[in-house]
């Protein structure tokens, strides 16, 4: 579906599922059992475990931090959803069941019925799309969200690569260009071992996005195109360690903060930077981690900045569990929870109208 013109000249939007008023009683941890991919054995042969956003929520719950009633239920992104940044060609090509064997890098895909790809690997990821979407606006309700998947950036508008088959983060910014009032401004800090190419190419020309991006020189992606959009690049060699890595984050985010005040950050809080990962390079402990997270949350709600937080790559077993620590840690520290909204403040927690569509259409939230 193509954006049109409305007779303002704004561009009017398509009605969607993913604005749905949420209630007052959840928490903004969105997330949905659809996330996780099991077919087979099939999802064991890449090193990703497909599983660990369920077994995030399952030491969330252990640990008494949340229940099933409130947690926020992440619906499936539609293709109408989709095509507010991909290109119908690119979806089109996703009904090759090659196309999404390479971009997941699961190779036997390949001679799978596109039906049962699309069911069991696509589906789950158009959900958890679906909730980094549904994310973005409950940050800017309640000040902060976390999606509990998510954070999809090596996929752009018309190709995917690296497990990412959706652009979630240039939807759920999208999205609140169009929707929401008063998001002129988004600051992606992207903290994934890897360089966040796919976000970088859709806002290469858009001076509305600012991009920080922390990664390891040596691995994928190596996109030196889409380097020419990251405002504040921070590159770090093989084995970097805490001290300094947590050094660069909090000198960084801070600058980048101070640097352009953004209505929303969007932080993709990738664990493949802890010590051991197959793929990621780098030497960070569980400790490091979690305090990385601490310093990105504690920079924005000093500053009242609404936050939206991304799980993205981690590819161990014991990455599931670091995740759900964090989170636990960000409700000791005061920075997330109910008290956390509470004692932000109007000024804190900006109430957004949503922006009407065109006219036949009431409010875009639907």
């Amino acid at each position: 579906m193509s954006k049109k013109e409305d007779s303002g000249g704004k561009k009017s939007s398509h009605q969607t599922e993913l604005y749905a008023e949420v209630p007052a009683s959840c928490l903004p941890i969105v997330y949905s059992p659809e996330y996780n991919i099991t077919f087979m054995g099939l999802e064991k042969l890449h090193p990703f475990d497909a599983g660990k956003w369920g077994k995030v929520i399952r030491f969330l719950k252990e640990e008494q931090f949340i229940t099933d009633e409130i947690i926020v239920p992440a619906r499936e992104a539609s293709e109408a959803d989709l095509l507010v940044v991909h290109t119908t060609r690119y979806l089109n090509r996703l009904k090759w069941s090659l196309v999404v064997a390479t971009i997941t890098e699961i190779p036997p895909l390949l001679f799978l019925p596109n039906f049962l790809v699309q069911r069991k690997v696509l589906k789950p990821l158009r959900t958890q799309t679906g909730g980094t979407i549904m994310a973005g606006k409950l940050a800017m309700d309640r000040g902060w969200a976390i999606n509990v998947g998510g954070g999809f950036h090596h996929c752009s508008s018309d190709k995917g690569g690296g497990f990412c088959a959706y652009a979630d983060i240039t939807l759920a910014i999208q999205f609140l260009f169009e929707r929401v009032e008063g998001v002129a401004r988004a600051t992606i800090i992207d903290l994934d071992a890897h360089q966040g190419n796919g976000h970088e190419r859709d806002f290469l020309e858009d001076r509305r996005v600012y991009i920080m991006d922390v990664y390891n020189r040596h691995i994928y992606p190596g996109d030196g195109y889409a380097k020419r959009a990251i405002k504040r690049k921070v590159e770090l060699d093989w084995g970097t360690e805490d001290m300094e890595y947590l050094q660069k984050v909090e000198l960084h985010s801070e600058g980048a903060l101070n640097e352009v005040r953004p209505d929303i950050i969007i932080y993709n809080a990738g664990t493949d930077i802890l010590d051991g990962d197959p793929l990621g390079g780098l030497a960070i402990s569980p400790q490091g981690i979690v305090k990385r997270d601490e310093i990105i949350f504690r920079a924005a709600r000093r500053r009242g900045i609404p936050i939206l937080m991304v799980t993205s790559g981690g590819y161990q077993k014991k990455t599931a569990r670091i995740i759900a620590d964090s989170i636990l840690n960000l409700h000791r520290q005061g920075l997330i929870g109910e008290e956390a909204v509470e004692g932000a403040g109007p000024s804190h927690v900006p109430f957004m109208m949503t922006k009407s569509v065109s006219s036949g259409a009431v409010l875009a939230a639907i």
